[in-house]
């Protein structure tokens, strides 16, 4: 006889009522949904950018650059200026002049200086010239710059051409992201329509994910006054949250539909998904959870907030997996199979003459070919994955700047007309400071050192703050913000050069630029930490579930494999430029800072859930059946459609974010893509079943442990009751 698993316990209990109290759900639901997204999107913290502090040199610099000019805080905006016959031919100098007018007079700027009146903001040819805009307010909005930056690009023609850089310009001129999570759900709905063939069975997990990513989204914003996080938390959230949240439905509804089809009435059919795929679902869940949390390693305030705030829209999707589902299944009962595709099935005559070896699937048949050569398929397939790889071992880090962004941005005109009159330096200046005794302390060792540095094109005379108890000057690389030379360049002056010409005193490195450089090796340095943690951890939670050691070494280590060809595909597309410009990348550039940190635990949480529901059914065919070849292709049998269609969703979900504007999220999207892609066709396919073949009955080595019990994966099995 049959026996349903855990029937009786909370899950059950919950399942039943959701079920019956589809109603009440439901409606609690929208009202907590709706009321949450009122307070949330109303009212939610404002995202907060500043990667600075800490105890970086340049995080010091700034500290103290704050405490003794107050005067150079706030954001500032930089125009650039080229004109063809000069800016004192009359009519450039008019449209010049104009455009300055326009740019002083706007409410959320300050004073600003002409080039006309001071010599040092134009070349020597007089065609290229620059001046500094001070915004007025610390707190100054993008829409508010905005129409700073549509009236520069505007005013531009063949005489004269004018360009608006700095932090704000870039955020003003940056579009919204679009419809690029349109686009993802509809590729989901193309998927789970071919998946399920029924458009209902379609619109549950796309509904049921929709309704969590509104309130997890909402959360979020409010979770930002507690954790704050920078502003790409939203898109990054919106996405983890729509992947996992269809995929998660995914699964308990293909388990629903496998429970129908067997004979079970709706109620019983629902108590079985959530008592077999809900559990499931949560265990894969909490696994991510703990995966993200593990950011919180890296020490660094605003990924703290990334990694609380993502962790609350997977909790919520969640929730509502395991509640909402079940009330939605309630409504739709036997009609889950409405709307259907038609398709071409044959006979239950034709299907009982054809002989069993016939009728194995495509994939448990793909399983006996790897099975058959396991070294040469873990050989081949390993090798494919380090090939992958190898480009990892060059990884740099940064943060976008103009550099970097679309060409048609006047963000990157002025950086490119400034680079020409200036040096590509010029928007990278380093900042030193230093505390001295009095208004009469004497930098001009220093300054000399540094501007006789190579490397160093110009530097500013020091000038001390009105307390006399600090001073402060710049220096302008010959380099550029995103060059290797510059990181090199700022080593070498805090190694070196200052405490030589200093004679021991303090002299420190900031700027924006030495941020970027800090950040980026302080992340670096992190990295390998955060890794360790969330493989460990994970480890323990697999050991726990799947009760093998061997397993979990064997899903640590593809993981990471797979993760690592990521990183790698990453590497070749941004920064070495590989099809870079094809998929959305302007120009060849270090990977951003936070996206190998995003994307480990990430991929690390998802790996797993695959993970988790491949093995739990390879592990129910072998206890029923004692033999590890038979088990590893059945039970890749039954979980390739499933798996297949999950990874398809993430992958479309995440390639989406090319459709975007923001290069950071670009690359993270792209990279999470890969890393799906890999992991659901090379190291699911071929990997698992080659290793696993290789292992035998090592596959279940448990310390203390004779042989596997019974059903102790049932509980977790997609698809599959308990047989007693």
């Amino acid at each position: 006889m049959r026996t349903d698993s855990r029937t009786d316990g909370a899950l059950a209990r919950l399942a039943r009522f959701c079920y019956r109290r589809r109603r009440l759900v439901l409606l609690t639901w929208i009202i907590a949904v709706t009321t949450v997204a009122l307070v949330g999107f109303g009212y939610g913290a404002a995202p907060d950018n500043d990667f600075t502090g800490g105890d970086s040199e340049s995080a010091k610099a700034q500290a103290l650059i704050e405490q003794h000019f107050p005067e150079q805080q706030g954001d500032t905006l930089t125009l650039a200026i080229k004109a063809e016959k000069g800016i004192d031919d009359a009519a450039t100098r008019q449209k010049i002049e104009k455009v300055i007018a326009e740019l002083a007079g706007s409410p959320v700027t300050g004073p600003v200086m002409s080039p006309y009146q001071d010599d040092n903001l134009v070349t020597d040819d007089r065609r290229i010239a620059r001046t500094t805009i001070p915004l007025s307010d610390k707190e100054v909005d993008k829409t508010e710059v905005k129409p700073l930056v549509d009236m520069v690009k505007r005013t531009s023609d063949d005489s004269v051409t004018f360009g608006l850089g700095g932090y704000m310009a870039e955020k003003a001129e940056t579009p919204p992201q679009g419809p690029a999570e349109s686009v993802g759900i509809l590729a989901a709905a193309v998927i789970l329509f071919i998946a399920f063939g029924s458009l209902v069975a379609m619109g549950l997990p796309i509904v049921t994910a929709l309704l969590a990513i509104v309130g997890g989204l909402a959360l979020m914003k409010l979770v930002g006054y507690l954790v704050p996080g920078p502003d790409f938390t939203m898109v990054f959230g919106a996405m983890i949250g729509l992947g996992v949240g269809i995929d998660y439905a995914l699964f308990i509804v293909t388990r629903y539909k496998d429970s129908l089809q067997e004979g079970d009435d709706p109620e019983s059919a629902t108590v079985k998904a959530i008592t077999t795929a809900g559990h499931a679902v949560l265990f894969a869940g909490i696994t991510v959870v703990i995966a993200l949390l593990g950011l919180v390693v890296m020490g660094q305030r605003l990924m703290t907030g990334v990694a609380v705030a993502t962790s609350v829209i997977v909790l919520v999707t969640m929730i509502a997996a395991v509640t909402l589902l079940p009330a939605f299944l309630g409504f739709t009962g036997h009609k889950i199979n409405a709307l259907r595709l038609p398709r071409r099935t044959p006979r239950r005559d034709q299907a009982e003459s054809t002989p069993s070896r016939q009728r194995r699937t495509l994939a448990e048949r793909w399983a006996g070919t790897v099975q058959r050569k396991p070294v040469i398929a873990a050989t081949l397939s390993g090798a494919v994955l380090l090939v992958l790889a190898a480009p990892t071992l060059s990884m740099r880090l940064s943060q976008p700047d103009a550099s970097v962004q679309p060409h048609d941005r006047s963000s990157y005109t002025s950086y490119e007309i400034l680079s020409e009159g200036f040096g590509p330096g010029y928007g990278a200046p380093l900042i030193f400071t230093t505390r001295v005794d009095s208004a009469d302390a004497d930098l001009r060792p220093v300054v000399a050192a540094v501007r006789g540095t190579d490397g160093i094109a110009s530097a500013t005379p020091p000038r001390v703050s009105k307390d006399g108890q600090a001073a402060t000057f710049a220096a302008f690389p010959t380099t550029g913000y995103q060059d290797e030379a510059t990181a090199n360049l700022v080593h070498r002056l805090r190694d070196h050069v200052l405490p030589r010409a200093s004679g021991g005193q303090a002299v420190l490195v900031g700027g924006p630029n030495a941020a970027t450089i800090d950040l980026a090796e302080e992340s670096g340095s992190r990295l390998p930490l955060m890794i360790a943690v969330v493989i460990a951890i994970s480890m323990v939670l697999l050991i726990a579930l799947v009760r093998s050691v061997t397993i979990a070494l064997q899903a640590a280590v593809m993981n990471l494999l797979s993760i690592g060809a990521a990183y790698g595909v990453i590497v070749a597309v941004v920064q070495w430029g590989w099809l870079g410009p094809a998929l959305g990348f302007p120009s060849a550039m270090p990977v951003t800072t936070w996206v190998p940190m995003m994307m480990f635990p990430v991929l690390f949480g998802l790996s797993m859930d695959y993970q988790v529901f491949l093995i739990s059914r390879v592990r129910e065919e072998y206890e029923r059946t004692g033999d590890t070849r038979t088990a590893v292709a059945r039970g890749l049998a039954r979980t390739a459609k499933v798996i297949t269609a999950a990874a398809a969703i993430m992958i479309a979900v995440f390639t989406t974010s090319l459709l975007g504007p923001d290069i950071a999220v670009k690359q993270g999207g792209l990279g999470m893509a890969v890393a799906v892609l890999i992991d659901a066709t090379i190291v699911r396919m071929i990997f698992v079943p080659a290793v696993m073949e290789l292992c035998g009955k090592a596959n279940w080595w448990m310390p203390g442990r004779r042989a596997p019990k019974a059903a102790s994966l049932s509980q977790v099995t997609v698809g599959e009751e308990t047989r007693v």
